[in-house]
Formats: C-alpha cells, sequence, structure tokens
C-alpha cells in the first residue's frame, strides 16, 4: 500500500481541500494517508486517515523541520504533498534517507499580502523578494505541483516548465453541499456575506451597496446575514464603526461554522456576496466560497476578479461587478427583486452547473491518477 504524507504549516489538519477531498480520495482509493499540520494540537484516527499535528505555529524554522522530520522518518511515506516552502524543504531533507516524491501543492500566494503589511517601506520590498526567492527554491526542490488555480501557475511552472503539474480547483464534494433554491417574496430579499470579515474582503463595499439599495427603494424589506469574524483587531474596529455607521435594521451575525455545515448555515439567503479589493492577489485568485454558493442554488454577485473570468461564466448565474461601484450592485439586486423570473433561472442555473461542471467528482479521478502515475 503506498503511502502518502500531507504536510503543512498554516492549514488545519481538517482543512476541506487537504482533509475532506484530497486525503479521503487516496484513502477511498487505496492509499495509506496521513496529514500533519503545524497549527494546532490534535492526533486521531478518522475516517481511515491519520492526523498527527502540533501547534507550535510560533517557534523557529529549524524547530518546525525537525518536527516535520520525525513524522516523515516515524511514517516512512512514498509521496509527500505540501502546502507551503517549510514543508517542501522539510519533505527534501528527509528524501535524502528515503527516495520519495516531493509534490507541492500551491493555493495561496507567496509571499501572501499579510505576511507584507505589517513590513514598513522599504523593507517590505527586500522582504517580498526574500520570500519570492524562498518560493522559487520550493519550486526547485519539488517533484511535481498541483496549482488550485490557472493563475496560480505564476512563476513555478514557468520556471520549471519541465516539471509536471495539474490544475486541481477548489471544487466542493456535493455531499457537502445542503441545496436550497428559494423562491422570492414579493419585495423581500436575503443577502449574504460570509467568510473574513475585514476591508480587504469587502464587508464595507457589501454595506455600501445595501445601504443605497434602501435609499432607493425604502419598500424593499432587506436581510442582512453575515457568517464570519474579524481576523484581527483592527478589522474588528472597523466592523463595528460601519456597523455603527448604516444602522442596519434586519441583520443577523452568526459566528463561523463547521465546514460540514457551512451550506446550511446561509439556506436563508437568497443572494450570496463576495465584493473583495481589486488587488493585485484578489485578483488572481478564484474564491473556494463561490463554487459552494452556487451549489447551494444562490446567485452571486462577484468582484470582477480575473481569476474567475478565466475560470467560469458567472453570468449564467449571477454578475461579476466593480466592488465599490455600489450603484449598479444595487441596481443588479433591485432587478431581482422586481423580476422573480430572473432570479428564480438564476438560482436553478447555478444548482445545474455545479452538478454538470464544478463538483469535486468531476476532478477526483484526475488527481487520482495523477498522484498514481507519478514517478
Amino acid at each position: 500500500m503506498q503511502k502518502v504524507l500531507f504536510l503543512t504549516t498554516a492549514h488545519h489538519p481538517k482543512d476541506d481541500r487537504i482533509y475532506y477531498h484530497q486525503a479521503k480520495s487516496l484513502a477511498e482509493n487505496g492509499f495509506e494517508v496521513k496529514i500533519t499540520s503545524l497549527c494546532e494540537n490534535l492526533i486521531e484516527v478518522s475516517d481511515n486517515l491519520q492526523i498527527e499535528s502540533y501547534s507550535i505555529l510560533n517557534q523557529s524554522f529549524q524547530e518546525k523541520v525537525e518536527v516535520f522530520l520525525k513524522v516523515c522518518k516515524c511514517f516512512q511515506p512514498d509521496m509527500i504533498i505540501c502546502s507551503e516552502p517549510l514543508a517542501v524543504s522539510a519533505a527534501k531533507k528527509f528524501q535524502k534517507t528515503k527516495k520519495t516524491s516531493v509534490i507541492y501543492d500551491v493555493t495561496e500566494w507567496y509571499p501572501a499580502m499579510s505576511m507584507l503589511s505589517p513590513i514598513p517601506y522599504p523593507a517590505k520590498i527586500f522582504q517580498a523578494l526574500k520570500f519570492f526567492m524562498i518560493n522559487l527554491y520550493a519550486g526547485f526542490l519539488s517533484s511535481d505541483f498541483i496549482f488550485g488555480e490557472d493563475t496560480k501557475k505564476f512563476p513555478l511552472a514557468y520556471f520549471f516548465p519541465f516539471k509536471r503539474y495539474i490544475i486541481l480547483p477548489y471544487y466542493p464534494d456535493p455531499k457537502f453541499i445542503f441545496s436550497n433554491i428559494n423562491s422570492l417574496n414579493s419585495n423581500e430579499i436575503t443577502v449574504c456575506y460570509t467568510g473574513q470579515i475585514s476591508q480587504d474582503k469587502g464587508i464595507g463595499n457589501f454595506f455600501k451597496a445595501i445601504d443605497l439599495v434602501r435609499k432607493k427603494d425604502n419598500d424593499v424589506k432587506i436581510k442582512i446575514l453575515i457568517i464570519g469574524s474579524a481576523r484581527n483587531e483592527e478589522d474588528k474596529i472597523y466592523f463595528e464603526k460601519i456597523l455603527s455607521e448604516y444602522q442596519f435594521e434586519n441583520i443577523e451575525i452568526k459566528k463561523p461554522t463547521t465546514f460540514e455545515k457551512f451550506t446550511e448555515s446561509f439556506a436563508e439567503a437568497d443572494l450570496c456576496f463576495d465584493l473583495r479589493e481589486l488587488n493585485f492577489e484578489n485578483n488572481h485568485s478564484l474564491p473556494i466560497k463561490l463554487f459552494y454558493y452556487i451549489g447551494a442554488g444562490k446567485p452571486v454577485i462577484y468582484s470582477d476578479l480575473k481569476g474567475i473570468r478565466k475560470h467560469i461564466d458567472v453570468s449564467e448565474f449571477g454578475f461579476l461587478v466593480k466592488p465599490d461601484n455600489a450603484e449598479k450592485i444595487a441596481d443588479i439586486i433591485l432587478n431581482y427583486v422586481k423580476n422573480s423570473k430572473i432570479y428564480h433561472d438564476h438560482a436553478q442555473k447555478a444548482s445545474e452547473v455545479f452538478r454538470e461542471k464544478y463538483n469535486w467528482n468531476v476532478i477526483r479521478d484526475s488527481f487520482i491518477q495523477f498522484i498514481k502515475t507519478d514517478r
């Protein structure tokens, strides 16, 4: 039985992509699978998946590598799938004792903007270059690549064109999707925002558009559903400020729920939003939540991101917009309210295209084959 080990520093051991999709699929196809993360203490065996994780994110680079090496030496994997450069570095060290494949699963920008934001200029420029070179080195050390989206191929696929890779989007397994296609009541709509509550992720753009809807037509009853939390104190202060500014009457704020219950948590929503800012990192991303929204049968209004445009035709079930164009967003919402047939057609189409094109069952076999044929 071939052994596969997942190594990640920052992802939860039961991360939806790693645990619920990749690891489970490999275990179901006869692989022995283990997951090690460095962001939470967890030792268990669940669904034939071994988890050995430690909460040591604040420890030194060398200490983190040593923990990964300890797990590698004990498990003796034939293949290691890494989510970050540090994990790749540890896997390469283990490769000196046993011939094993090292696959770099690229799902995040490295460096991410969050890594650079606390650093002042001009040091930020040098740190960005340093992190960029670290990422290139991880690409050099890796045997193969998995890219979460086409736009994440840069720079590794271009610097290492002869290495094997697969594009593996963030499509959900249908068994984790609770589909609930709503019918709009006259002059009523429930709008939904989920995830990190911050200016960068678009909560301000969302509130601005909803405020304009009520100014344009105060007969429309709007319920706001927010599922998420602020990342830090700065985001919390920002959120409290705009809540006070807009004074929405019908708003419900829920804490983040478990992965298995995510789509159930917004079942009552009629329309789902993601109005994140159009910076470089966001623009070249393909947001995971998009596929959960359409699987649940929810029309969407999303920022006009290059990562989305290159991958999917949103016009079948929603709209791509400039996130700060509150006027246009408000008009789209009101058009849904006034034209229930358009809303219903988009909701039905969202569910349909998810079942046909954008679920894990469509890409599972290509992932399994990629792993099985690894040289």
